[in-house]
């Protein structure tokens, strides 16, 4: 969790059926468009947002692994898909189902990321929370210096071979 001043309230705020949450960012992960959806479902104006590590949604209940995993695809340049659950500013959380993908310009070089998040499975948030739950106490237990591999390890072990990205895919559109 980025702003460690925040209580989280245990609330839910929902995305509305045909609402979708759209950002960009620059190669830092600093944000450089939020739109009015993210505005309002954050709760965060747009000078709060822009500039501002993407990261200050983080929801302490996401594990680091899942992050890391991100940002390896991210930077080989291909496409991530995921359930993630966000902070809002005032401590309430929401669920998303997320696609970031490498901005590029037009010489194809990577200038930021671009993320399209829209209403989760409830099925995928079911699955994804539970196992989150189990990846941040394998993180707590392992220590911070080990905390991603174990994570990470716990994850590989629970798909059984079977990547994230599928694992994800299948439940969303499942």
């Amino acid at each position: 969790m980025k702003n460690k001043n925040i209580v989280v309230t245990g609330r839910e705020v929902k995305l509305h059926p045909d609402e979708q949450i759209i950002s960009k960012t620059d190669l830092a992960g600093r944000l450089t468009y939020a739109n009015r959806a993210f505005m309002r479902v954050a709760d965060y104006a747009e000078p709060d947002l822009l500039g501002v590590q993407h990261n200050i949604v983080r929801h302490p209940d996401m594990p680091r692994g899942v992050y890391q995993m991100m940002w390896e695809t991210l930077k080989a340049g291909n496409e991530f898909f995921g359930f993630v659950k966000n902070l809002t500013a005032n401590g309430d959380h929401y669920w998303v189902f997320a696609n970031v993908t490498p901005d590029r310009d037009l010489g194809g070089e990577p200038v930021g990321y671009y993320s399209v998040r829209r209403i989760p499975s409830v099925r995928g948030v079911q699955v994804a929370s539970a196992l989150y739950a189990e990846m941040v106490a394998a993180e707590r237990q392992a220590g911070p210096a080990r905390a991603m591999e174990a994570s990470r390890a716990l994850l590989a072990q629970r798909l059984g071979g079977e990547s994230y990205e599928r694992f994800v895919l299948a439940l969303q559109l499942g």
